[in-house]
């Protein structure tokens, strides 16, 4: 299934091999990740492996994590989407989690809302979920507040591994549906 998804100022497609410099520029800066449980990428090499990994997602589940372009310049703002969780993921498996990462040139500009909105939509209208999952670092505010703002709700913190609590956030499908009504 290839995605493409428009917004009135992004679109949203398949992360493809192309974007290597435009991935580099986000994962190797140390503040994009902060709240990641992850050093900033050193060499591209290790971007082509990610995008690899992305790709083989889309493959396997049809779906993963996808560019978010800027209509206007046609720059890779960064990445936004669904990932399937076959493995156990706070206790839970074949789960739907959603993430995004932007530029940090490019935060607080609304891109983290804008395209999960169409993201989500397009996850309860095309997949067989109740349910779609998000997880943020404690401390990283501003993720909390889009997740918020998106409709999710916090449910628990969790022990994402040894050395890392998370927030465990759910959005159901219904509330979805409510929300969806009301933007």
């Amino acid at each position: 299934m290839q995605i493409h998804l428009e917004t009135e100022r992004l679109i949203i497609r398949e992360i493809e091999l192309s974007d290597v410099d435009d991935m580099f520029e986000m994962d190797s800066d140390p503040e994009v990740r902060k709240y990641i449980d992850q050093s900033p990428n050193q060499k591209k090499e290790e971007i082509t492996d990610v995008i690899n990994f992305i790709r083989k997602q889309y493959e396997e589940n049809g779906i993963g994590r996808w560019a978010v372009i800027d209509k206007k310049t046609q720059e890779m703002l960064g990445w936004c989407g669904l990932k399937f969780y076959r493995e156990p993921l706070n206790g839970l498996v074949n789960i739907y989690e959603h993430g995004y990462r932007f530029k940090q040139k490019h935060w607080g500009k609304g891109y983290a809302t804008e395209s999960s909105k169409a993201i989500l939509d397009w996850g309860f209208k095309n997949l067989n979920t109740e349910i779609i999952y998000a997880i943020t670092h404690l401390e990283n505010k501003a993720s909390i507040h889009v997740l918020t703002k998106l409709g999710f709700e916090l449910k628990e913190v969790f022990q994402y591994d040894e050395n890392l609590e998370c927030n465990w956030f759910e959005l159901k499908k219904e509330d979805w549906k409510d929300f969806n009504q009301t933007l």
